[in-house]
């Protein structure tokens, strides 16, 4: 006679909401490495999906100031998933926790997230603007192609992905815009006539960026020059 053993093979599911929310507040404090987070729950980084999209040191003077990277994703389809997707559909959204890190989280393309500044339904700062701008340059309709995702991979792996933008405040102008100044704009060092500035409209109450305009007259495919140290980049 032949004995067969068995086994209760028990597959760990996603952590609940709850557990998120809590792991959320114990890792922001420091009481619990990211790292031991994921081991716990059997999960693991897709770093491999994070685009690189530019780094941004907050200039001198501020208050605080931060070196940040950022970085763009493609979510997988709804359909492929049973999970993200765009619109009314939002699952595993990031919810809010105090204003130490999220007040609102949702989907919204790139050209709504504009148009809703310009509306002043929203506040952008202006490396948000920045990158929203070069997005919705490329990701034009309402659905995104996979050659709109090709662009976006390729402007990633090239100098733009790698540059530290520094901005450096100018003078206001007539308007009351100041000129947030970048690298390899004419007044930083560019060729003349090259523009890599914005122009912002900040809120004598709260400080928060009213109005932006980006002027870059440059192609950032084709226009920025690597090889330069200390991580940076020249235009």
């Amino acid at each position: 006679m032949r004995e067969h053993a068995s086994s209760d093979v028990r597959v760990q599911g996603p952590p609940s909401d709850e557990v998120l929310d809590t792991s959320r507040a114990s890792i922001h404090v420091g009481e619990t490495p990211f790292g031991d987070f994921l081991r716990q729950h059997a999960l693991a980084a897709d770093v491999h999906a994070l685009l690189p999209f530019t780094e941004w040191v907050t200039p001198i003077g501020s208050p605080r100031r931060f070196h940040t990277r950022f970085y763009v994703t493609f979510l997988p389809s709804l359909h492929a998933t049973g999970g993200f997707s765009s619109g009314v559909a939002q699952h595993r959204l990031p919810t809010p926790d105090g204003g130490k890190e999220v007040v609102e989280a949702r989907f919204v393309h790139p050209q709504d997230a504009l148009a809703e500044h310009r509306a002043r339904k929203i506040a952008l700062m202006p490396p948000q603007h920045y990158i929203l701008t070069t997005l919705a340059d490329i990701l034009v309709g309402r659905e995104t192609t996979s050659q709109q995702r090709e662009r976006v991979k390729q402007l990633s792996a090239s100098a733009f992905g790698r540059m530290v933008i520094h901005p450096q405040a100018g003078k206001k102008d007539a308007n009351g815009r100041t000129p947030l100044v970048y690298e390899g704009d004419e007044a930083r060092g560019g060729p003349n006539g090259r523009l890599h500035r914005s122009l912002v409209l900040f809120s004598p109450e709260t400080k928060l960026p009213l109005e932006i305009a980006l002027l870059r007259n440059f192609d950032i495919f084709i226009d920025l020059e690597s090889g330069v140290t200390k991580g940076s980049v020249k235009l």
